[in-house]
């Protein structure tokens, strides 16, 4: 396997975290320029007209006992590509993974790590790089017990805060 996230999901035996603290993220997305020309996916549309291939890793993970959580640290007002991810959520959730927002002004005072990541069974995190433009540029993977440490208490605190999807509206 050559993407970092799904080998993590693929052993993930307990629990898999994702951080997520950036308020835009790659803008050559076909996805998201779809979604900026006014493609919109249809919850009560047949299942295949918005099932992505991420979303049957999702599933599979959670069949298996794997607690999948995401929490989105957001600006408010939100952004167009924040917008754009809170209307493809929907996908992520009936495939089994938890979702949350918290707004920024709410995570002022959590010491955050400084870019997104994964946490895999509270043990192994993965970093994310990104570009100022939201492109990714560089994964990393770490295991040293203090950096775990900080990614699983910045996380809890965020998650303790954090609004559900289906109770958190856009600003």
């Amino acid at each position: 396997m050559t993407n970092p996230v799904l080998e993590g999901l693929a052993t993930a035996k307990v629990s898999a975290v994702h951080l997520e603290m950036r308020d835009t993220y790659q803008p050559s997305d076909p996805e998201f320029i779809a979604w900026q020309q006014g493609e919109r996916l249809d919850p009560a549309a047949e299942r295949s007209s918005w099932w992505r291939p991420f979303l049957d890793v999702v599933a599979e993970t959670t069949a298996r006992g794997v607690a999948m959580r995401r929490a989105r640290v957001v600006s408010e007002p939100v952004t167009d590509y924040i917008r754009y991810e809170y209307d493809v959520t929907f996908p992520n959730v009936r495939a089994g993974e938890q979702v949350r927002w918290l707004p920024r002004r709410k995570a002022a005072d959590i010491a955050l790590p400084g870019t997104d990541l994964w946490l895999f069974d509270g043990s192994s995190v993965l970093f994310t790089y990104f570009s100022g433009v939201g492109e990714v540029v560089d994964r990393e993977w770490r295991t040293e017990p203090d950096v775990v440490e900080l990614v699983k208490s910045a996380f809890e605190a965020v998650w303790e805060r954090a609004i559900p999807h289906e109770e958190y509206r856009l600003r």
